[in-house]
């Protein structure tokens, strides 16, 4: 049923505070930040160099040809679009700004999956939170892959479970490979979503209709995995191996599995790890490649020989991770800190409570807490902070907002 003329005003009015709110947060958070620094967070600027060889027609490569296979290609490659556009030498407004519009898409996005699960009031409200949660707004404005990813999850959400609410067999089958193609793009993007469909075909076997699941989760796969081919021989073409994402993996897992993690990110062992490798090459192997083994294959040993310690600094990342406070000094201070308290915290607590009052209608409604529950259980052993939750409450604000007009229904309003 297409929705009413006044629910779509209602909309694009909320999509233009979405759109407001974020340039107005990019503009702050650039004047905020130091005069002779461009970017708060290290990843950003490997994003923004790719992006610029993309631009300018150079291989995809940070730096040297042994870093061929650092990042996903996803977020450099818009980057790349808005270079060739305006130049290589843009100012980092733009890329804010471009930033913001994928941050009011991920709220189009939101409302879709909102409407598909409940009702246009529960839609509404769930924009309405989307177009102003400081994490969201945060997340499309920091030049972070996230910025293209949180549109691109939502989008795969809102696919699968028309899929499965879907009356037509050959309707459901073509929004299950939707859902899966728009998986492969999410990962393209963010290399740790590469499992998240597998996980969620796995938690819905738990409850009715395996078969169906079955069926349509393989055609999610059948979906992924066409999206991610390119980037796989490409990937097999450059090391005569099979890299699913990145040769980043083993530095992420030893900086979550040392004997110096604390559950943050510090990567200053890579250089070492450089040196020794250098030091001891194994012909006909590439450096990228044998150093991301040596990492991953340190920190595998370090849990195996500590499992103990693993299991406290899991716990402590997930404690990371859904924290009311941030973690490390932030730009802002303790104001910040403040805003992000009483924002999350209550939409946490609508989202738990929603989790709990619809969790008998089961599967697809799973499909808006399942990605907390992956991104934690992925964090828990890697390294961990307050960025890799927002993704997942952008979905639990589904739940927020039914809760909400659940409360105002039984009040009569």
């Amino acid at each position: 049923m297409r929705p009413p003329s006044s629910e779509w005003i209602r909309l694009g009015g909320l999509l233009l505070v979405a759109l407001g709110t974020r340039l107005a947060a990019a503009g702050w958070w650039q004047a905020r930040l130091d005069p002779n620094a461009s970017f708060a967070f290290p990843d950003s600027q490997t994003y923004w160099i790719l992006g610029q060889a993309l631009a300018n027609g150079e291989p995809f490569q940070y730096g040297s040809p042994d870093a061929s296979i650092f990042r996903m290609p996803g977020y450099p490659w818009l980057l790349s679009l808005l270079f060739r556009l305006l130049g290589t030498d843009a100012s980092v407004m733009w890329a804010r700004g471009l930033g913001a519009v994928l941050g009011t898409l991920a709220v189009a996005a939101l409302y879709a999956l909102a409407r598909q699960m409940f009702d246009r009031s529960s839609a509404l409200i769930a924009a309405a939170m989307g177009a102003v949660y400081p994490g969201a707004v945060g997340m499309s404005v920091f030049v972070l892959s996230e910025a293209l990813f949180c549109p691109l999850m939502l989008a795969q959400l809102a696919l699968w479970a028309a899929s499965w609410q879907s009356a037509s067999r050959r309707g459901s089958i073509w929004l299950a490979a939707a859902s899966g193609l728009v998986a492969g793009l999410a990962t393209l993007t963010r290399p740790s979503w590469l499992a998240f469909v597998p996980f969620a075909i796995l938690a819905g076997l738990v409850g009715g209709q395996r078969r169906r699941h079955l069926v349509l989760g393989a055609v999610a796969v059948a979906g992924l995995a066409l999206a991610m081919l390119p980037w796989w021989v490409r990937n097999a073409r450059l090391v005569g191996h099979f890299v699913p994402t990145t040769l980043q993996v083993g530095a992420s897992l030893y900086d979550g599995l040392n004997p110096r993690a604390d559950g943050g990110s510090d990567m200053s062992f890579v250089p070492r790890f450089e040196a020794l490798e250098r030091a001891n090459a194994a012909a006909g192997e590439p450096f990228e490649y044998r150093l991301d083994r040596r990492m991953r294959n340190e920190a595998i040993e370090y849990a195996r020989n500590n499992p103990g310690r693993a299991l406290a600094l899991a716990a402590i990342k997930a404690a990371r991770m859904w924290n009311v406070w941030p973690n490390e000094p932030i730009s802002g201070g303790w104001l910040v800190g403040l805003v992000m308290l009483l924002t999350y915290v209550p939409a946490l607590g609508l989202a738990l409570a929603g989790a709990w009052k619809y969790r008998r209608l089961g599967w697809p409604y799973a499909l808006c807490w399942l990605p907390a529950g992956y991104l934690t259980l992925l964090h828990m052993i890697f390294v961990s902070s307050i960025r890799y939750r927002e993704p997942a409450m952008l979905a639990l604000l589904v739940l927020s907002a039914a809760t909400v007009r659940g409360v105002l229904a039984s009040r009569g309003e």
